[in-house]
């Protein structure tokens, strides 16, 4: 019954839709050519205001209780400086306010209006009747601290500050604090999306996306200049985001002040007045004109119309829910699209930067590129590294590379560590690096987003995407003014920026969509070939779009290189082997004499399916040729979370699984021969490099030993199929002098090509030459 109804009253706005969208479409399209062909304006240049005093304005409807219960703090606060001033604009009230401030307060400037103007007619009064170039905007249910304006009045220290907010808390401290003051804005899938944060990290003015309208300083000049609040969104909502945006379009800068308090009755004054079915309604309607007044981008203004039209079917189907768009909203939006065009053409002619600017510039990695890139150091750079995973215990190959990268890193640059853990104890773990950190933050447990239907993003990407990851990241960039953003793994890209001073790197340990194409080449299995096919073109697609946004891609291997070129060769000169995959030589005590024994060693996380499958292939395909040869030997398993002995096949008397051991040397100087049968995946073992390392003699897949051996027999053996690998290892276990000047060929190898002390070293002076170029080729970038 209840979507019977919906559908009686929406349903002709529904059929209606698609012509209301063609008009639309149409009309703003318009709006753009005709604009475009008058011409833009010349700016006017930014001036300093003068932020030695403050006006402080009161919108006021039918609020006597709120003025009586909250002006006296306003008026404390401002005492001290006659310069100052409080004005109250009173937006015809019939409560008697007017008359209530004339007694009451009468060092109060009054601005009686006859008729309501709204929030936003009524502020733009109160700026227009104010004497000061900063003009401090309240709500009147808002209780402020007695020192709250200084620390406003400090942030106005250049010629292009717009705004500085407030930190907002609630008058009941058991009330969840949904509005902060340190407002986050971005554009998704078509949406404006909307959020106040929480952050005690942000200790000093921040950027943000806009001001609240209720709590927050302003340029006088420059909110006259963009027009002030915009009657388009009467009677109220959006108008202080529409506001901010415009000021970021503009070229200027929006400040979060978190050392200045004041304190908020939420919607002690809209709430009291109207229902909230109405104040509903208003939000969604202004949301879509916010988007037809300052959305200038055609592809960006296109998803909105195909978002919206979208999430109103929804609404029609599922009902109403926050941030969902429904076709009454769109249809109060059609009546004023006179005044939205209107509104765009102003919009246009105040822009100075693009709708992707403008949203990029409140985070704080944008804000310290574009704003604050004059500190960017090239010697000893500040770094931050990003993980996906924890780097303590370093229970797999990744963490190995990582780890060793963040302890020879501190001795060339400023190490900070941001890594996502699985389990809390995780985070003491990390203790052993604080020698090498200067920071280190975690986020336990980080639940990604749910892959869309028909969404273009691989799993891998929605999995790690985040909107507190994304957040904490450009916080850390802007408060520890990073010059470096080293990025771990493909499906961390998406938080890869495209700066214009700091440097953005990518350390790719495996091609992505190449790891998957080779996992198709093994598993017949229809139930996964299908996701794993859609999962590669996917991955495909998104790798290779993703990865230009990098100044510098490390791969593992030249082959890694190779191959990528092969496909993008725009990516020639951003991407670099050898700059990453290493290992601690001198660390590891090798044994070089003659192997006894016949233990075979295969080492891996079981968590990693390709481990699984390579130890699989090798008992279901290599070990019955042993057998059948009568060869004597015994098989060693170490790795995290293996599966039951049951998993492989022909393994009885033969196989033990040892699980996780927290030192692996003893069994490396040990063994008689290392296997290494991996079928799939991309990058270099860091399992290889260590075995050449303890001088343990090698027999690998030729995928397994990508990018480390070519010639078969020279570093290890090389075998592709089982009757080879079996030969491989009979040959080494019968001649163990030829095994063992392998071996001893394999550690010269590893020992002058991939030490960590040299390849880290070469990545340091990789990052101070990029940020060298980098800043040199940068001219001007606001």
């Amino acid at each position: 019954m209840i979507l019977l109804k919906r559908l009686l009253r929406q349903g002709p706005i529904l059929i209606l839709s698609p012509a209301l969208v063609i008009i639309e479409l149409l009309a703003l399209w318009l709006t753009d050519l005709l604009w475009w062909v008058a011409g833009s304006r010349q700016l006017p240049t930014d001036t300093l205001p003068n932020a030695k005093s403050a006006s402080v304005v009161i919108p006021n409807w039918n609020g006597k209780d709120l003025l009586e219960k909250y002006l006296p703090s306003v008026i404390a606060a401002l005492e001290g400086n006659p310069s100052n001033e409080v004005v109250v604009v009173d937006n015809g009230s019939t409560d008697g306010s007017a008359e209530f401030i004339r007694q009451r307060f009468p060092q109060v400037k009054l601005v009686p209006l006859k008729e309501n103007l709204g929030f936003g007619g009524g502020s733009n009064r109160g700026f227009e009747e104010a004497k000061n170039d900063i003009v401090v905007l309240l709500n009147s249910d808002m209780r402020v601290a007695s020192d709250f304006l200084k620390p406003l009045l400090k942030g106005f220290d250049a010629p292009d500050i717009f705004a500085v907010s407030c930190q907002i808390f609630f008058s009941d401290p058991k009330k969840v604090r949904e509005e902060t003051g340190l407002t986050q804005a971005s554009w998704r899938r078509g949406t404006l999306e909307l959020r106040h944060r929480i952050d005690d990290e942000v200790t000093d003015t921040y950027p943000c996306f806009y001001g609240g309208g209720g709590s927050c300083a302003f340029d006088r000049r420059k909110f006259l200049e963009l027009g002030g609040f915009d009657e388009v969104l009467r009677p109220f909502y959006l108008e202080d985001t529409d506001m901010g945006y415009q000021a970021w379009k503009r070229g200027w800068r929006v400040l979060y002040q978190p050392q200045s308090h004041v304190w908020h009755e939420h919607r002690g004054t809209i709430g009291k007045k109207f229902s909230q079915h109405y104040i509903n309604s208003m939000v969604r309607k202004n949301f879509v004109l916010f988007a037809w007044k300052n959305i200038h981008s055609p592809l960006m203004l296109l998803q909105h119309f195909v978002a919206s039209n979208i999430s109103a079917l929804i609404a029609l189907i599922a009902g109403d829910a926050p941030g969902r768009a429904n076709y009454p909203g769109m249809l109060r939006s059609f009546f004023q699209l006179p005044e939205a065009c209107a509104a765009r053409w102003r919009a246009r002619s105040r822009s100075a930067v693009s709708d992707m600017e403008a949203f990029r510039r409140p985070l704080g990695g944008y804000y310290r590129d574009r704003f604050e890139a004059i500190d960017i150091r090239a010697e000893r750079p500040r770094v931050l590294f990003v993980s996906p995973y924890g780097l303590v215990p370093a229970s797999h190959g990744g963490a190995v590379f990582m780890q060793l990268a963040v302890k020879e890193l501190s001795k060339h640059c400023d190490v900070h560590l941001v890594a996502l853990l699985d389990e809390e104890w995780e985070r003491s773990a990390h203790d052993e690096l604080d020698p090498y950190l200067a920071s280190k933050q975690f986020i336990v447990r980080m639940t990604g987003q749910p892959s869309a239907a028909f969404s273009l993003l691989p799993g891998a990407v929605t999995e790690f995407a985040s909107g507190d990851l994304e957040w904490l990241l450009h916080r850390t960039m802007k408060t520890r003014k990073i010059d470096v953003l080293q990025i771990e793994y493909t499906n961390l890209g998406q938080y890869g920026c495209q700066f214009h001073r700091i440097l953005t790197s990518i350390f790719e340990h495996d091609i992505y969509f190449q790891s998957i194409q080779r996992q198709l080449l093994t598993n017949p299995s229809l139930l996964f070939r299908i996701p794993a096919t859609i999962e590669y073109l996917k991955a495909m697609h998104w790798e290779l779009e993703m990865l230009p946004r990098f100044d510098l891609i490390e791969v593992c291997t030249d082959a890694n290189r190779e191959y990528l070129l092969s496909l993008k060769p725009s990516l020639e000169p951003k991407t670099k082997a050898g700059l990453r995959a290493a290992i601690p030589v001198d660390s590891f005590e090798a044994n070089l004499s003659v192997r006894e024994g016949n233990t075979l060693l295969f080492l891996g996380g079981f968590r990693h399916v390709p481990n699984v499958e390579a130890l699989q292939w090798f008992f279901e395909e290599v070990v019955p040729i042993l057998k059948e040869r009568n060869l004597n030997f015994k098989a060693l398993a170490i790795g995290q979370d293996p599966p039951p002995a049951y998993a492989f096949p022909h393994s009885d008397g033969i196989l033990e699984l040892a699980g996780f051991r927290e030192s692996i040397a003893a069994d490396l100087q040990s063994a008689a021969v290392f296997l290494c049968p991996i079928q799939s995946g991309s990058g270099v073992r860091v399992k290889l490099l260590e075995a050449f390392a303890h001088g343990i003699p090698v027999v690998s897949t030729p995928i397994g030993a990508e990018g480390l051996a070519i010639v078969d027999g020279q570093y290890c053996k090389l075998a592709g199929d089982p009757g080879a690998f079996a030969d491989s290892i009979e040959q080494l276990l019968k001649d163990r002098s030829a095994a063992n000047q392998m071996a001893r060929r394999a550690y010269e190898y590893v020992s002058g090509e991939w030490d960590s002390k040299q390849v880290i070293a070469r990545l340091a002076q990789e990052y101070s030459d990029r940020l060298k170029r980098k800043g040199a080729a940068t001219t001007s970038f606001r």
